[in-house]
């Protein structure tokens, strides 16, 4: 008999198979840094020039005209292939630069092969070009914190998730010090241009240091990024110059591959309602991609409840009146909803499912703008009135609900509507505590509710589950019972199904799954029916099998929450994301070799096959406008939120009640695959952008 040897530690931890094994750099990892993606047409060449056209127009805002007049006027420019540049273009394009790049806000997936993009090519344009990294972002620059990247540094984070090379961070250049003090690190760099690699806001910024840096010939060019996939340009008659931000794909796919694990686990083990929060708190971009990817059985989009009108209520409207209350969606019939999708799959056998939540699904909810805005004028009015703190006076949620309460008693003045009625006053009542105490909690800085703070997946489902306890005391909450199985464990008890079926189901005989009476809500009350049916004598016990088939239609809901978002934003970017900010980078460099400044870097027709894919250079200033932003008008980007009439969001409502699967037989969840950057099973691009080409305007 061989005796097990004990190997030491020491030679233990040098041993050739546990250096494999427990390497960081395992195969999956070193096959992925070598992907290449494909170049777009115009990057086939060693040359690129720009070319402006006049095919775009958009609606300048006349402030952003005022406060960015050096890039205002900037076109839209075509980046094509220059096979045969004179003596200037060349000149221009291999001359060494210095070159600065910052990621700012949240990371994305796709950021390194940005710079891995600009990189290659300022090195293949002039091998003595050098690519500054800012550090932690913004701060960065006004730290002057930096690093000089590397080949080494770039080959280490190709096609890789996360912003890990040169870190990212949420400092704004918004304040005159900040802006003076950044082009001052600029300059000593020597720095013929900055890359801002961020979201709406971080572009934004990209605009004002365009025009803050043009005395001193530094040029400025923004790239689209954030997982929210709410930067999507259009001109002024909806043609398409950039589909969607990087990051938004990878994200989408992480979440949905998570996603679908719930939905194996959840009709497997049959017994959780799988609630999943993702990202998105100004748009359900993400929700809508997991609801195409994942097939969940339930799945909001709040743009579509920001539309809701209550046809019932309006259609029972009295004396020919308008009833206004029917327009905007309530808590309380959103919670509705829900219990009525649950209800049905479990009346199908199916007490168990998957929820897809957009984060920010709460500001879509007319009646949760309207409380908000109603207490902050009675707490700013309270505050002015007896000039002390509101919070100070009432510190307990009772004693504020109290101040409500009275409040919503007071008579009406002559004339005037009061700001708390008893309507508002019962409707937040029906609101989980823990929300009321967010909605009357303090203020931020500036006045603003502080939305962030509100776990929306919680306040949703707490409501679900007060109204499907109701529905189960009222009989109609009730697990469908497979009739095969009833008519086997009748048998086996040696009793007669047919005998006792027609007794304690509301639908025997019928097709589909058995439901107890809505009267049979208790073993008390399915004697009391055995006994009324003529099947029980009033002091005989139920018959076992019978109390079984009663146990097993009595629903528990039970929920597993988790919130999708921070684990997508460092996900490996998928194949269209690598391809996409590679070629993203290779525009930067376009547009910087060529004279831009104040523009964005984007990659046209995205929705269309690689082929057809063209990289641009888009004028910020042009998109920007007006908007309140703490409680101050300031310019910025517009985000662009899910369009209720759009191909891919009419899909995912035309299909909702197939992937609801209220019905016997198996589930309509689907499986997305795994994120990989190669292969010929990898998606080419987002679900809802290849819908969307399906009615695509523009070229």
């Amino acid at each position: 008999m061989n005796e097990r040897r004990s190997i030491p530690t020491e030679e233990l931890l040098n041993h050739e198979v546990v250096k494999e094994v427990t390497s960081s750099e395992n195969k999956a990892l070193l096959e992925r840094r070598g992907f290449r993606p494909a170049l777009c047409e115009a990057f086939k060449g060693k040359y690129t020039l720009l070319v402006d056209t006049d095919k775009y127009s958009f609606d300048k805002d006349r402030h952003a005209a005022e406060e960015l007049p050096a890039i205002i006027d900037n076109p839209v420019q075509e980046v094509v292939r220059e096979d045969s540049p004179d003596a200037a273009l060349r000149g221009d394009y291999e001359k060494m630069r210095n070159i600065g790049i910052v990621f700012s806000g949240g990371p994305a997936p796709g950021g390194h092969n940005v710079i891995a993009g600009l990189f290659d090519a300022a090195r293949a344009a002039n091998p003595d070009s050098r690519i500054f990294g800012f550090l932690m972002g913004p701060d960065g620059i006004i730290e002057n914190e930096k690093v000089e990247i590397t080949k080494d540094m770039v080959d280490a984070y190709r096609n890789l998730g996360g912003f890990t090379m040169i870190k990212t961070g949420r400092t704004k250049i918004d304040s005159r010090s900040k802006k003076q003090v950044s082009r001052e690190t600029c300059k000593n760099l020597g720095l013929d241009a900055l890359v801002i690699v961020g979201g709406d806001d971080s572009n934004t910024n990209a605009a004002f240091l365009a025009q803050e840096f043009h005395e001193d010939g530094i040029q400025v060019i923004g790239v689209p990024k954030t997982i929210d996939g709410d930067i999507q340009v259009r001109d002024s008659r909806g043609q398409v110059l950039c589909a969607m931000s990087f990051g938004f794909h990878s994200a989408a796919r992480a979440f949905a591959n998570n996603i679908s694990n719930l939905s194996t686990d959840s009709g497997s083990d049959v017994k959780y309602w799988h609630t999943c929060k993702v990202m998105g708190r100004v748009a359900s971009h993400l929700a809508l991609e997991v609801a195409l990817q994942s097939h969940p059985s339930i799945t909001l989009i709040g743009e579509e409840l920001a539309d809701y009108v209550d046809e019932e209520r309006l259609h029972l409207s009295e004396g020919g009146e308008t009833d206004y209350k029917a327009y905007g969606m309530t808590l309380r019939h959103l919670s509705r909803m829900i219990c009525n999708d649950i209800v049905r799959r479990a009346a199908a056998g199916k007490n168990y499912g998957v929820i897809v939540i957009p984060e920010g699904v709460l500001e879509f909810i007319n009646e949760i703008q309207v409380f908000i805005i109603k207490l902050n004028a009675i707490i700013a009015g309270y505050n002015a009135t007896h000039d002390r703190d509101f919070h100070r006076k009432y510190p307990l949620l009772e004693d504020k609900l109290e101040f409500l309460k009275n409040l919503s008693r007071r008579p009406r003045e002559q004339g005037s509507i009061p700001i708390w009625s008893g309507r508002d006053d019962d409707l937040f009542n029906d609101l989980p505590v823990f929300f009321q105490e967010g909605l009357l909690t303090e203020r931020d800085s500036h006045g603003n509710f502080q939305f962030s703070l509100v776990e929306t997946d919680k306040v949703i489902m707490g409501l679900v589950k007060d109204y499907l306890d109701i529905l189960r005391e009222l009989g109609e909450y009730k697990i469908g019972i497979d009739p095969a199985y009833y008519r086997k464990v009748l048998q086996n008890d040696g009793l007669d199904p047919d005998v006792f079926g027609p007794v304690v189901f509301s639908n025997y005989g019928e097709e589909g799954m058995l439901l107890m009476k809505k009267e049979v809500i208790s073993r008390k009350t399915l004697a009391q029916e055995l006994v009324k049916g003529g099947k029980l004598e009033k002091d005989e016990d139920v018959p076992p099998a019978l109390e079984k088939i009663f146990r097993k239609s009595v629903p528990k809901f039970k929920t597993q929450t988790h919130f999708y978002g921070y684990d997508g934003r460092g996900n490996d970017p998928t194949y269209f994301d690598c391809t996409y900010t590679y070629n993203l980078g290779l525009c930067v460099f376009s547009l910087i070799a060529n004279g831009a400044t104040g523009q964005m870097a984007a990659v046209r027709n995205l929705e269309q096959d690689f082929s057809r894919w063209e990289p641009v250079g888009i004028p910020i200033a042009s998109l920007m406008h007006l908007e309140e932003r703490k409680t101050k008008l300031a310019l910025v980007i517009e985000k662009t939120v899910v369009d209720v009439n759009s191909p891919s969001f009419r899909v995912v409502k035309a299909l909702r009640e197939k992937w609801l699967a209220a019905r016997p037989g198996d589930d309509e969840f689907r499986r997305p695959g795994p994120v990989l950057c190669f292969g010929e099973t990898e998606e080419e691009r987002p679900i809802t952008l290849t819908l969307n080409a399906l009615e695509r305007k523009g070229s």
